[in-house]
């Protein structure tokens, strides 16, 4: 199985503090994953769970 890494809370917070100063919107979700590097991380679908419809089983 594979860990999920974050950033620390100081880059988080420094990121937070430079995108203060700056007059622009907000960046879009994908745009905060990519910048935090979060898009780099590998997902095992296998792990994820699957909702199994009730009626689909006989």
């Amino acid at each position: 199985m594979s860990q999920t890494l974050h950033p620390s809370k100081h880059l988080v917070r420094a990121w937070l503090e430079r995108r203060a100063r700056e007059f622009k919107p907000p960046p879009t979700p994908e745009e905060i994953r990519r910048q935090l590097g979060w898009g780099l991380m590998l997902f095992e679908p296998a792990l994820i769970p699957v909702k199994v419809n009730s009626r689909s089983r006989r």
